[in-house]
C-alpha cells in the first residue's frame, strides 16, 4: 500500500467516522457501506487485507485500548458469563457452525468447513458496545459483551490453528488439537502475568510522561509478540497485561494519565474507523477470486452460514445464561437475576469483524504433499462466506440492534443515581482531603499566606460541590443547572482572556513563547472545569 492511499484510507474513514457521531447510524455500519461503495468508484486502489499487518499490528492496540478502559472488577464479577461467550461459544460456533455448513453448502469439506467455523466464531463487540452504551443498556450486558470481544479472538485463533492443521497434513488429532489450545491458552496468560509488573514498575518509574506515553504505545505490540514469539497466544498476553494496568492507572503521575488518555483516545479512533472501512473494501478481492462460486449456489451457501451462525448464538446463549443458575444455589445467590430479555440482547449482538477477515485471509494457498499436496479446499469459497457472514450481520444485527433494544424497554443506567453516588464518592474523598490539609497546615514548616491558604479550601469545596450542583434544579430561563452555567461563565472569562493574550503577542509586548505558556495555563484551567463534570 502506498503512502498516498494509507492517507487517503484514513482520512476517509475518520471523515466519515466523525459524521456517524452527529446522525442516528452507528460509524462501524456507516464504515462498512461506505467501504463497499468506495470499492467500485472509479480510481479507488485496491485494498487487500493484510493478515500479517492486521493481527499483529492493529490487533494488540485495538485490544488494549479496550481492555485499559474495561473494569477488571466488573469482569471478575462476571467471569462465568464471559468464559461460556469467549471460550464456550466460540468451540461450540466452531463445531456447530462447521458441521452445518459442511451438510448444507455443496463441495465443502468436513475439515475446511471446519476452518470456516472457526474463522467466524468470534464476534466482534466493538458495534455492539457501542450502541450499548450510546442506547444506555444495563451495565452487566455492556461488561459481559465487552468481556467477550477481549478473550473471544484467542480462542478463535487457536481453535483455527486446530482446524488447519487438520486440513493441511500437520494434525496430531483431537489429543494434539487440545493440547495446543491450553498451552496457547495457558501460555498467553502466563506471558502476559510475567510482563504485566516488569511494565508497570517501568510506567511508574519513568518521570518524563513522553517516555511514558511512548512505553504505552508499545507495551500491546510486545506483549503480542513475546507471546506469539513462544507458541503462546498474544492476544490473552495483551489483555491480561492492560488490565493489570488499567486496574493500577491511579498509580502513574497525572501528566500520564491525561496525555495517555487523549492519545489511546485518538489511536483507538484512527484504528477503529479502518478496520471497519477496510472491511467494506475487500469486496472486489473477495468477488476476483470466487470463480465457478458465483450466482444462486453462492447467494444459498451464504445465506446458509449466516442463519446458522445466528441460530448457533442463540442455541448457546439461553442454555448458558439460564442453565447453569438452575442448576447451581450458589450461583443464584451471586448474580443477579435476570430475564430473556438480557440473553435476547446478548444473543442478537453477534456481528463479526474484520478479525474473521484477517483469519480469512491468513489461509494458506496450498497444502503439504502428505495431505495430498495441491491448492487449499474451497480457499476462495471460505473467504467469500467470512466477507458475506461480517456483511450481514453488521447490517442486519446492527441495524436491528438498536430498535430491539428500544423494543424490549430494558431498565436503562439512571443518570440521576450516577450523579447522587458521584457525588457521595467525591465527598467522602473531600473530608478525608480536608483532614489532611489540616494535618499539614498544623506543621509550622507548612505555613502559607492566608490568601493562599483559602485558595486550598476554595478548591477544595468547589469540588465538592461541583457533582451536587448537578442535582439541583435548573436555570428556569435557560435550563442550566447551575454548575453548567458556571463552567459557560467560566469559559467566556477564558476566551476573553485568551484574546488579549494573543493581542499582545501580535503587538510584540509578549513573544510566542510566553504567549503558549499563558495559553497553557489558561487550558488547564478550562479543562479542569470540563473534568469536573466527567467530560
Amino acid at each position: 500500500m502506498e503512502v498516498a492511499q494509507l492517507i487517503a484510507l484514513v482520512a476517509g474513514s475518520a471523515a466519515i467516522a466523525g459524521a456517524a457521531r452527529r446522525g442516528p447510524v452507528p460509524a462501524p455500519l456507516l464504515l462498512v457501506a461506505a467501504g463497499l461503495v468506495a470499492s467500485y468508484l472509479p480510481g479507488v486502489p485496491e485494498y487487500e487485507l493484510d493478515p500479517h499487518i492486521v493481527l499483529p499490528l492493529l490487533l494488540p492496540p485495538l485490544l488494549y485500548t479496550a481492555a485499559v478502559d474495561s473494569s477488571y472488577l466488573d469482569l471478575r464479577a462476571n467471569i462465568r458469563p464471559v468464559a461460556l461467550l469467549s471460550v464456550g461459544y466460540v468451540l461450540f460456533a466452531t463445531l456447530a457452525v462447521g458441521y452445518a455448513a459442511h451438510l448444507l453448502v455443496p463441495d465443502l469439506s468436513l475439515t475446511a468447513a471446519l476452518v470456516l467455523g472457526a474463522v467466524i466464531a468470534p464476534p466482534d463487540a466493538v458495534a455492539a458496545t457501542a450502541i450499548a452504551r450510546k442506547l444506555g443498556l444495563p451495565h452487566r450486558i455492556t461488561t459481559i459483551l465487552q468481556g467477550e470481544s477481549l478473550v473471544n479472538d484467542a480462542t478463535a485463533i487457536t481453535a483455527y490453528k486446530v482446524a488447519l492443521a487438520a486440513v493441511v497434513g500437520e494434525s496430531a488429532g483431537w489429543t494434539g488439537g487440545i493440547v495446543e489450545f491450553l498451552v496457547a491458552s495457558v501460555g498467553g496468560v502466563g506471558v502476559g502475568l510475567l510482563l504485566m509488573v516488569p511494565l508497570h514498575w517501568l510506567r511508574t518509574h519513568l518521570r518524563e510522561p513522553l517516555l511514558q506515553n511512548t512505553l504505552s504505545l508499545l507495551i500491546p505490540f510486545v506483549a503480542y509478540a513475546a507471546a506469539e514469539r513462544v507458541h503462546a497466544s498474544g492476544v490473552l498476553a495483551v489483555v491480561v497485561v492492560a488490565l493489570y494496568l488499567g486496574h493500577r492507572s491511579w498509580q502513574v503521575d497525572f501528566a500520564t494519565r491525561l496525555q495517555e488518555a487523549a492519545v489511546w483516545k485518538m489511536v483507538a479512533f484512527i484504528l477503529e474507523s479502518v478496520v471497519f472501512a477496510l472491511i467494506g473494501l475487500q469486496l472486489p478481492v473477495v468477488l476476483a477470486g470466487l470463480g465457478e462460486y458465483e450466482g444462486l449456489t453462492a447467494l444459498w451457501s451464504a445465506l446458509v452460514v449466516f442463519v446458522a451462525v445466528v441460530v448457533a448464538r442463540f442455541v448457546w446463549v439461553f442454555p448458558a445464561t439460564f442453565l447453569p443458575r438452575a442448576l447451581s444455589a450458589r450461583i443464584r445467590a451471586r448474580e443477579p437475576d435476570t430475564t430473556w430479555k438480557a440473553p435476547l440482547i446478548v444473543g442478537w449482538a453477534g456481528m463479526r469483524g474484520v478479525v474473521s477477515l484477517a483469519i480469512a485471509f491468513s489461509i494458506p494457498m496450498t497444502v503439504d504433499e502428505a495431505a495430498g499436496g495441491g491448492p487449499f479446499p474451497s480457499r476462495n469459497l471460505i473467504l467469500f462466506l467470512t466477507f458475506t457472514t461480517v456483511i450481514a450481520t453488521l447490517v442486519v444485527q446492527g441495524l436491528t440492534l438498536p430498535p430491539l433494544i428500544r423494543a424490549l424497554r430494558l431498565p436503562s443506567r439512571d443518570p440521576q443515581a450516577e450523579t447522587l453516588a458521584e457525588a457521595q464518592a467525591q465527598n467522602e474523598a473531600s473530608q478525608v482531603a480536608e483532614a489532611r490539609l489540616e494535618e499539614l497546615l498544623a506543621d509550622e514548616r507548612n505555613a502559607l499566606p492566608q490568601p493562599l491558604e483559602q485558595r486550598l479550601r476554595t478548591v477544595l469545596e468547589r469540588r465538592r460541590n461541583a457533582v451536587w450542583e448537578r442535582l439541583g434544579e435548573g436555570n428556569p430561563l435557560t435550563g442550566e443547572s447551575a454548575d453548567d452555567t458556571y463552567r459557560r461563565l467560566s469559559g467566556e472569562m477564558i476566551a476573553a482572556e485568551r484574546e488579549v493574550f494573543v493581542e499582545l503577542r501580535d503587538a510584540r509586548r509578549i513573544d510566542d513563547e510566553m504567549m503558549r505558556v499563558l495559553l497553557r495555563r489558561l487550558d488547564l484551567e478550562e479543562a479542569a472545569a470540563y473534568r469536573e463534570r466527567g467530560d
